[in-house]
């Protein structure tokens, strides 16, 4: 094995000696014109479009509906008290679904308006995204609150602005995610105070029967089960945030 490695090293230093050998001293390359080419623009084109695909889960996350269902159905699935039922990916893949449901109406806009004329040659990819952006900057402003929108143009230090079409997309997006965040622990805290309810309940009646090796947790469990299944849980919580973006 060792004679075999030396004689495929020695084979691989000749060859690149012989091509290096072959190749003329006095070769010149023309960066400009391969720079200039038509197949280094479309290949640039091509690294920035496989670059931007990557941002695409922090695009979805930050300027859509998704933040506020995640977080939503996590909190629910942690005052019931089970650690992973349902699990992880059942609940992004509801966050997800939901998401293009409540979006759909925006991104029917933006392909009407920006990503169909684009297509057609009727508007430049700088117009195209400056128009595209529009509905999701109104999507935004609906659901984001003025005093964290106020909060990002202070720290931005920029001139005030008179409009909402002054005010930058850079500072509309951390605004907008600092009031989903806020609305979903508000949600969030209403839909845990009945498990804390039957937590208490749970726990008062082993305290009087002085159960107290065993655990309330595990009594609760199933109680708090049946309550959300008898409420319809799923649904209420489902139509309620669903609502939350009328």
């Amino acid at each position: 094995m060792r004679k075999i490695s030396l004689w495929s090293g020695a084979l691989l230093i000749f060859l690149s000696q012989a091509a290096f050998a072959a190749t003329p001293l006095n070769a010149n390359i023309n960066f400009n014109s391969l720079v200039s080419s038509p197949q280094f623009s479309n290949s640039l084109q091509l690294l920035i479009s496989l670059s931007a695909i990557s941002l695409v889960p922090f695009f979805l996350i930050s300027v859509t509906s998704f933040l506020r269902f995640i977080i939503v159905l996590s909190l629910v699935r942690t005052g019931i008290g089970t650690q992973q039922v349902p699990p992880s990916s059942v609940i992004v893949a509801l966050s997800l679904f939901m998401t293009v449901f409540v979006m759909s109406p925006v991104w029917q806009e933006v392909n009407a308006t920006a990503f169909t004329p684009y297509n057609e040659g009727k508007l430049s990819q700088a117009k195209a995204i400056e128009i595209g952006m529009q509905p999701l900057r109104k999507f935004m402003f609906k659901q984001t609150r003025e005093k964290d929108l106020a909060l990002f143009v202070e720290f931005s230090k920029i001139p005030r602005p008179k409009s909402m079409e002054e005010i930058p997309t850079y500072v509309l997006i951390p605004a907008f995610m600092i009031s989903e965040l806020k609305t979903s622990f508000q949600i969030g805290f209403l839909i845990l105070i009945p498990f804390i309810i039957v937590d208490l309940v749970v726990s008062n009646i082993l305290l009087s029967l002085g159960m107290f090796m065993l655990s309330p947790v595990m009594v609760s469990l199933p109680f708090k089960i049946l309550l959300f299944v008898l409420v319809d849980g799923w649904g209420l919580i489902i139509r309620g945030l669903m609502i939350s973006f009328r």
